[in-house]
């Protein structure tokens, strides 16, 4: 998959390594060229100087041939511009902005532009810790290094043993949540439809547990 990511602060320079790390293309886009520094040596994919709301610096960057696109500069309305150029211009059929104001999140969402708000990411997560909440609101470890991801487990996987979805070194289910409790499986555990499973996954195993299932929750937030 070839990814176009504006923006290359703490969150943009994660998560482009966190796609590049899953072997997919990536484009980085920025107007600071020491904002690439963040990327690291290991990274594989391509920079460009420039801003992500001028259509010339997004074609030049292949906006047109990308599979997907994120918008996560420091600022609402740069993102809100830059993800309206790439629908509308470019036509990129997954697209993603960082939108801090919550009501401007939702109306962008209705105009098909999926937002993630860190405002509201951020207080539900500290809600959760005030309120000891039994799951680990955590979604990455060691600045993304593995991942926590959750799922629904669907009709057609019901009755399964744990032990078919892992993958030593890559994918770990860590604990079950029924209707009723939350728990560590065995091996054999058997699963049923509507338990919610949340597993730890290396990123180069995301598509893998993403195609497994489709409900799959990817973290909106990287720390």
């Amino acid at each position: 998959m070839r990814y176009l990511i504006v923006g290359c602060g703490r969150v943009g320079s994660t998560l482009a390594k966190l796609l590049d790390a899953d072997n997919n293309e990536v484009i980085v886009v920025d107007e600071d060229p020491n904002a690439f520094k963040r990327l690291g040596q290991k990274f594989k994919g391509h920079v460009m100087v420039g801003t992500g709301i001028d259509y010339d610096v997004l074609k030049r960057a292949g906006a047109a041939q990308a599979d997907g696109f994120i918008a996560v500069t420091n600022g609402d309305n740069r993102n809100v511009m830059a993800a309206l150029i790439a629908q509308r211009m470019f036509h990129i059929k997954k697209i993603v902005a960082r939108i801090y104001d919550p009501t401007r999140g939702m109306m962008y969402r209705e105009l098909g532009i999926d937002t993630v708000c860190p405002t509201t990411t951020g207080a539900k997560m500290i809600r959760d810790v005030l309120m000891d909440a039994p799951w680990d609101t955590l979604q990455s470890f060691d600045f993304g290094a593995v991942t926590s991801l959750s799922a629904i487990v669907p009709p057609s996987d019901a009755g399964k043993r744990v032990s078919e979805f892992e993958k030593p070194g890559r994918i770990r289910i860590a604990a079950i949540r029924t209707s009723k409790s939350v728990r560590v499986p065995a091996n054999d555990t058997i699963l049923a439809e509507g338990d919610e499973i949340n597993a730890i996954v290396a990123p180069e195993a995301i598509s893998d547990f993403a195609q497994m299932f489709q409900t799959a929750r990817v973290p909106e937030g990287v720390v």
